[in-house]
């Protein structure tokens, strides 16, 4: 048998060998991408977005959670919102009067992540229970006001990190999570699916923290990851990744794929966000940001989303900041937290509603807010 100490120096040079493929592969990919999106569009004398202060106001400020808010979604249809914060309750509201219509109390109040179902009569999440429960909207509640879980989804090794419904299937979901891998269920049986990663040598190395379903084509969906790359899956392939995408330098905590299904963005600890094409495999730009002057340190992205038409990027920042990019000339464009009423805390997770009209933010500072594009701009 070979000796402790012999597989650790073999693990060491199979170690070097792929670092230094990956560099040359790195390098590689450098000299055969001679631009980016940016260049290319001031080349071709691409105008800057025209947008300023009074373009994007804050119309609400939805107040009722008393602990962190880490994550909120929309409803595909209706102008609904559910909410997940650190006070241990789902709260899903009425984005137009503020109105609360649900306050769900969770079994484990240590949530991380929440999403509607497509017909917007469910709500799912998960967290540190490594768990994913789903609450039927319409039940009864008990006797003390707390509604039932429907359904609790359990198969996870580690905290669930993020879940997303599959668009049009209210039967079917992804989930990610801190065992590093992802999981499609069948949420009617209770059952997994397929499970991305794990034993396979093509997934992640690391904790995923988030993915993104192709509305284009919903076989497909991507999936960041603290080993700092992102994965792209084919739901009816669970045994290998079909793509790596290689760019940030640290954990990649948010995906979210570019209106037209072709391209995705991603958000990172690294303080950058990037677009990437998920064809070809190229980072086709980087939205990187000047240090704070104050400390010299770039605030991580926690959470990122496009618009409608795909020309601004929203990118939340674990100082408060809220940075509206033009993602052809990959120029900040406004900065919500310079605005009034802006939060007071990290921003921890946004949203855009489905029909581009309004952009949701949530904060530590356990406030959610609406922002609406005002006067007769609309980004289609």
């Amino acid at each position: 048998m070979a000796s402790v100490a012999g597989l650790k120096e073999k693990h060491a040079a199979a170690t070097a060998s792929v670092n230094s493929l990956r560099e040359r592969l790195r390098q590689r990919r450098e000299m055969l991408l001679d631009t980016d999106v940016a260049r290319y569009s001031k080349a071709q004398g691409r105008a800057p977005v025209s947008f300023n202060s009074t373009d994007l106001v804050c119309c609400r400020t939805l107040q009722g959670h008393s602990g962190k808010v880490y994550s909120l979604d929309w409803t595909p249809e209706k102008n609904w919102i559910v909410s997940a914060s650190q006070d241990g309750r789902l709260i899903v509201w009425n984005a137009l009067t503020s109105q609360k219509t649900h306050a769900i109390k969770l079994h484990c109040p240590w949530v991380m992540t929440c999403a509607f179902a497509p017909n917007g009569q469910s709500v799912a999440c998960g967290g540190l229970d490594s768990a994913c429960s789903i609450f039927n909207l319409n039940s009864q509640v008990d006797r003390d006001g707390n509604m039932p879980v429907s359904r609790i989804l359990t198969g996870h090794k580690g905290y669930v990190s993020s879940c997303q419904y599959v668009p049009d299937q209210e039967t079917r979901l992804i989930t990610s999570s801190g065992d590093q891998t992802c999981v499609l269920w069948d949420v009617t049986t209770g059952q997994r699916i397929s499970i991305f990663g794990g034993e396979f040598p093509s997934g992640h190395t690391a904790d995923v923290q988030s993915v993104s379903i192709n509305s284009s084509n919903t076989n497909m969906f991507v999936s960041g990851s603290c080993d700092a790359t992102v994965r792209l899956w084919d739901i009816r392939i669970a045994s290998r990744a079909v793509r790596t995408y290689h760019g940030h330098e640290s954990d990649v905590n948010s995906v979210k794929f570019f209106p037209d299904g072709h391209r995705f963005g991603t958000g990172s600890d690294d303080g950058t966000c990037r677009l990437f094409d998920m064809r070809t495999g190229h980072q086709l730009q980087v939205y990187s940001r000047e240090p704070d002057r104050n400390d010299n340190e770039l605030p991580t992205v926690t959470s990122i989303a496009f618009s409608i038409s795909g020309r601004l990027l929203f990118a939340g920042y674990s100082n408060g900041d809220c940075y509206v990019w033009d993602t052809l000339l990959a120029e900040v464009v406004l900065n919500l937290g310079n605005l009034q009423n802006s939060h007071d805390g990290r921003i921890s997770c946004l949203g855009m509603s489905s029909d581009g009209s309004a952009l949701c933010t949530g904060s530590w500072d356990k406030n959610l807010k609406i922002w609406a594009f005002s006067g007769h701009r609309k980004i289609v």
